[in-house]
């Protein structure tokens, strides 16, 4: 029989569905606060934001809450901590960011064992790692579109002095704009971020759609809107896609499918070595 690119089953899956709207919800505004974490440097911010707030995500299952509440509350705590324990120097700020990181990983690792031992939710670390798409419930929509526009919201609000921090911070503070309360605000939105996708692709993977997306964009793009919309357009696609394909390898290897988070983070990659390859050849 000829593959198929839409398995059976695919549109009416409630699964599908609902990996569907949170998924594109978490890479939208994952690649679109991305761009931003890109220009100031914060990556290493985003990705021990997205480590930290497994702690969160552990705790849930111990807890038997909605996941992303506990992935949620943990990244903004972690947030919280990191903006207020460091300082404007990159080395002190990368300091606290490796130990909230560090004490994040901490708690992650006793509520990974009690789950184990007390609740026997074996599945519990994958599911906080590396994700696992298509168990997230359906009651989980309404609270991840709420964070998705929430954290659209913000950033409308602080769009103009939050560039202008990423650009020169000294000429927005020459210009009245209160530089650490934009940077507040800017981990708020980022923890915001990194709690969709690191439900969705797991807290280890999701630096890939926070970094990936808008590194691609900025590379076609040196224009911060034209490369915020990129960005969102290659975060979409890679996830739809990537949650296609993981549906359909249900037939490649029959009862075993392939991980979405795999899929999403390929053609990530993928996504940033053409555009890497693009701007090469456009220089040459």
């Amino acid at each position: 029989m000829a593959p198929v690119l839409f398995a059976a089953g695919f549109f009416t899956d409630e699964s599908v569905r609902t990996a569907l709207l949170i998924g594109g919800s978490a890479a939208i505004v994952s690649a679109v606060i991305g761009v931003f974490t890109v220009l100031r440097g914060h990556a290493f911010a985003g990705h021990a934001l997205a480590d930290v707030s497994s702690a969160g995500g552990s705790a849930s299952f111990l807890l038997g809450v909605n996941p992303l509440l506990g992935f949620l509350g943990m990244a903004v705590l972690a947030a919280g901590a990191m903006e207020f324990l460091g300082n404007r120097r990159a080395r002190e700020r990368d300091l606290v960011t490796g130990i909230v990181l560090g004490a994040g990983l901490g708690l992650s690792a006793l509520f990974l064992y009690f789950d184990v031992t007390l609740r026997n939710t074996t599945g519990a670390a994958v599911a906080v790692m590396f994700g696992s798409m298509f168990a997230i419930p359906a009651s989980s929509v309404p609270l991840a579109l709420a964070v998705a526009l929430g954290a659209l919201a913000i950033l409308a609000l602080i769009y103009r002095p939050l560039l202008l921090s990423c650009v020169d911070p000294e000429l927005a503070q020459m210009r009245g704009v209160n530089v650490r309360l934009i940077g507040l605000l800017h981990l708020l939105v980022l923890s915001l971020a990194v709690a969709l996708s690191a439900m969705t692709v797991g807290a280890i993977l999701s630096t890939a759609l926070l970094v990936g997306p808008p590194a691609a964009a900025l590379k076609l793009s040196a224009r911060p809107g034209l490369a915020m919309c990129l960005a969102a357009a290659i975060g979409l696609a890679a996830t739809v896609l990537g949650i296609l394909l993981a549906y359909d390898s249900f037939y490649w290897t029959p009862g075993h499918g392939w991980p979405v988070s795999f899929f999403i983070v390929m053609l990530v990659c993928l996504a940033y070595l053409l555009a890497r390859a693009g701007r090469r050849s456009r220089a040459a």
